[in-house]
């Protein structure tokens, strides 16, 4: 958008701060190589647009936005005389920064001293070499440092997940050996009482009725259902004492395995029926390592499963095997996420689930994703100090899938909510956080994937919500 040319006021130009220490000489260099216009309400830049030139307010009211999505935010908005907008970054040579990295416009008829970017460059070289050498180290050197916190960030934050990680595969693992070490000597003495049956006075009818119990009892055992430590306490009771009125020696040491498998009273006197009173011991027994394997067998199923799913939640987490950019279910993303943080996580906080499992599958960089849950759920277990509940909701916002991580801390206070999402920014003690997470953050859901992250926050009830648009975006570049 173009302006009214203006005349250009060379004392007008000395009284702004930024040119206040300029000699006459320098002032009419400025008037002469630069301009003045008035500007009617509107843009007078747009985000993207090539940054063609530097404004500084003479009069009036500017307004900086940033666009988010489909929507402009407002970043912020002044009268102040002599603040400086548009191409500020021209004075870097080979930096790229061709283009504006946000929209201006103005809300009134407002007056601008503009330069074009080339002359303000070289105005900058000749007037202030040594300070655009400064600006030139301070600004590649706060990107390349920024660059290197976010990568020790990320190898942190991997650090602590393979941590977990090898944690709880260890638990699991070595469920799996102890169970199968256990199993190896119930099948040696599976085998050795077989051996005293098949030796003893049984006859044929009766070792088909034992045969045929054996496969119902392992049925019986797939089937058990967990009982409340009342009702396990009562039935361990019962089959003790049947035990014992048969003449069973040591009734107390089976009874819990069988109560364990889901067996009763019942299930013995199927027993005493199929043989006589001197074979019935063995015949118990023997059902009895029956049972103890399939118990065993059981746990190592779940045991290996569980091993399973956790490999599984870190290839889903680490997305090694998938297209960077991908259509994908955020509702896996924050599953695998959590799985990876249990360990961290602690059993004393309660993970809350309420997802809205209709919702759609959105286009998304799910790896980066993953690191924007991590990073929001480790501060939220942080802030909670091992104790509360984390609510993860998911919901459709408009035209935009909502995904909302709830703690019950002691909140964000009022004062530096405004300033959670800046570089280096950190509450927590020295040499435990970098400030980097919710920038890093910030920059994945903005700018990568034109969404939005805002915080809520009271004690105890502190809202992170992401906000993630339901359509592919222009992805091609992301802001820095």
């Amino acid at each position: 958008m173009s302006g009214r040319p203006m005349p250009c006021d060379m004392a007008e130009l000395g009284t702004l701060f930024l040119f206040e220490k300029l000699n006459t000489e320098q002032l009419e260099r400025l008037c002469r190589e630069g301009r003045v216009e008035l500007f009617e309400p509107g843009y007078i830049y747009q985000e993207g647009e090539p940054a063609t030139c530097f404004f500084v307010l003479l009069d009036g009211t500017i307004v900086m936005s940033r666009r988010v999505g489909g929507d402009e935010v407002e970043i912020s908005r002044t009268s102040q005389r002599g603040v400086y907008a548009g191409a500020m970054q021209a004075y870097l040579d080979g930096s790229g920064q061709a283009s504006y990295k946000g929209s201006a416009r103005v809300t009134e008829p407002s007056r601008f001293f503009i330069l074009p970017a080339e002359t303000f460059a070289s105005i900058l070289r000749d007037w202030f070499p040594m300070a655009v050498h400064l600006l030139e180290g301070m600004f590649f050197g706060s990107q390349n440092t920024q660059r290197m916190i976010g990568q020790r960030e990320r190898l942190l934050a991997l650090g602590s997940l393979s941590a977990g990680l090898t944690h709880e595969l260890n638990n699991p693992a070595a469920a799996a050996v102890r169970a199968t070490s256990a199993l190896r000597d119930r099948v040696a003495g599976m085998r050795h009482k077989l051996g005293m049956i098949a030796s003893g006075r049984y006859a044929r009818d009766a070792m088909e009725a034992l045969v045929e119990l054996q496969e119902r009892t392992a049925e019986q055992v797939a089937k058990a259902t967990p009982l409340s430590p009342l009702e396990a306490s009562d039935r361990e009771d019962a089959l003790a004492d049947w035990l014992d009125d048969h003449g069973i020696a040591g009734g107390w040491q089976l009874a819990p395995t069988f109560v364990q498998a889901g067996l009763d009273t019942d299930w013995l006197d199927q027993i005493a029926g199929a043989v006589d009173e001197e074979t019935l011991e063995g015949a118990i027994r023997w059902l009895n390592y029956t049972v103890e394997t399939e118990l065993l067998m059981n746990e190592i199923e779940d045991s290996t499963t569980r091993v399973s799913n956790l490999v599984n939640a870190a290839k889903q987490y680490s997305q090694l095997d998938r297209a960077p950019y991908q259509v994908a279910d955020v509702h896996e993303l924050l599953d695998s996420t959590l799985m990876m943080l249990t360990g961290k996580i602690g059993s004393g906080i309660t993970i809350v689930k309420e997802y809205d499992r209709a919702l759609p599958n959105i286009p998304a960089y799910p790896g980066e994703l993953n690191q924007v849950w991590t990073n929001l759920i480790d501060n939220a277990v942080s802030a909670m100090a091992g104790e509360g509940v984390l609510t993860v909701r998911t919901a459709l916002d408009h035209d935009h899938l909502l995904v909302e991580f709830r703690d019950t801390g002691p909140g964000v206070p009022a004062e530096i909510q405004g300033r959670i999402f800046d570089p280096f920014f950190t509450t927590k003690p020295v040499g435990e956080g970098t400030g980097l997470g919710l920038d890093i953050s910030w920059r994945i859901v903005v700018n990568k994937h034109h969404g939005s992250l805002q915080v809520q926050s009271v004690p105890g009830d502190t809202r992170f919500q992401v906000r993630l648009p339901l359509t592919a975006t222009d992805t091609s570049e992301e802001s820095s």
